[in-house]
């Protein structure tokens, strides 16, 4: 018994170094070799950080760019989904509505070309991509809201998307603060 206490405490403080010390230095250290050296890549525009590369932002005006809603608010302290399953009545009605407003800002779109991204939150809440189809679809009316050539605002899409992980890992996605950065950028 006393050899079993004396063991489960051993192992407790090695495991107490390991993950509490050693393994956040090496997070740590690995930290700085990345964008923004840990703390975080932000994004500039006219010399201001107006954002975070890795955050999703708000944006509900008809001149930029959507991106994917938020069930946090965009609030990264706040960081998660509704944690509401596929069949529960207030979830429905959010996509309802979510859905009937891309409906009311696209006319010609049909239901069934929305792309998910664009009515469902992300596990996060924080998620700053949308899918390049998200994307395309919102090209026509940004450009008529902006009295642009949609070639213009295809561009911009074109530019702003990043491919898969490596090459292999994931879809094609598009940075929405990034974009509507550019597309300010256009203007001027």
């Amino acid at each position: 018994m006393k050899s079993s206490l004396l063991s489960a405490i051993r192992m407790t403080l090695v495991l107490l170094v390991l993950l509490c010390v050693i393994y956040p230095l090496i997070v740590a250290f690995a930290a700085r070799f990345s964008p923004g050296e840990g703390n975080g890549e932000t994004v500039t525009a006219d010399g201001k950080v107006v954002g975070y590369a890795l955050v999703g932002q708000s944006f509900t005006a008809p001149q930029y760019f959507w991106g994917r809603p938020s069930a946090a608010g965009y609030n990264a302290a706040g960081s998660a989904g509704s944690n509401k399953g596929p069949t529960n009545p207030d979830y429905l009605q959010e996509v309802k509505n979510r859905i009937d407003t891309l409906l009311k800002y696209h006319p010609g779109l049909k239901k069934a070309d929305i792309p998910a991204d664009m009515v469902t939150a992300s596990a996060s809440g924080l998620d700053p991509d949308i899918s390049v189809e998200a994307a395309r679809m919102q090209i026509s009316r940004i450009a008529k809201i902006r009295h642009l050539n949609s070639e213009q605002v295809a561009s911009l899409v074109d530019q702003a998307t990043s491919g898969p992980l490596l090459g292999l890992l994931g879809p094609s996605t598009v940075n929405v603060l990034k974009l509507n950065i550019s597309l300010d950028e256009l203007k001027k």
